[in-house]
């Protein structure tokens, strides 16, 4: 019964709640999960957002990827700080339709077999490669290499996913063979 009741609630923000933007198959989001975007939010198969996440800018998001809870996705422009004479809490806002200064063009883009941590920061902009694991707590100001490990606040390169080149090849050679998984450089 709770598998049912799970698979409703997903299908019911997939195909009513979240209808304006896209999803793959297998997609699951946690309790109290957010998400909005100004123009697109793409999130491939077999997703899962962990609960008390947000994704709040416009982001691509590639299959098989995991965020751990309370993550957010956040844009670097929402507010207009710099418009003069106005309070930043009554500056326009990129949720405004009139909304004209920094981060229309953004996009975040989130590779395949990606892990992002319990409680990080992803600033919008910025793109995490495939395979990309961040760490807990993390606060990613910067593009993060395919198939690293980052952590800390920014965030920086702590090392390789794999410990061996012949490793990491395996495993790429496996994910597109056997997950069909497009793993070339994001553009």
């Amino acid at each position: 019964m709770k598998k049912i009741i799970v698979a409703l609630r997903d299908y019911y923000l997939v195909r009513v709640k979240w209808r304006r933007y896209q999803f793959g198959q297998g997609f699951h989001a946690g309790a109290r999960v957010r998400i909005w975007a100004r123009r697109k939010i793409i999130i491939g198969s077999y997703c899962y957002i962990g609960r008390d996440s947000q994704i709040e800018t416009d982001c691509v998001i590639g299959d098989y990827v995991i965020m751990g809870n309370k993550v957010g996705i956040v844009g670097r422009y929402d507010h207009h700080y710099q418009q003069t004479g106005v309070p930043v809490r009554i500056a326009s806002a990129i949720r405004d339709e009139s909304y004209q200064w920094k981060g229309l063009e953004s996009l975040t883009r989130i590779g395949n077999d990606v892990w992002i941590g319990y409680g990080s920061v992803i600033m919008g902009g910025v793109t995490i490669g495939h395979g990309a694991i961040i760490a807990a707590g993390s606060v990613v100001v910067k593009d993060v290499e395919p198939y690293c490990i980052y952590g800390g606040v920014p965030a920086r390169k702590i090392k390789g996913r794999f410990d061996s080149q012949e490793a990491l090849d395996s495993h790429i050679e496996t994910l597109q063979s056997r997950y069909k998984l497009n793993m070339h450089p994001l553009s």
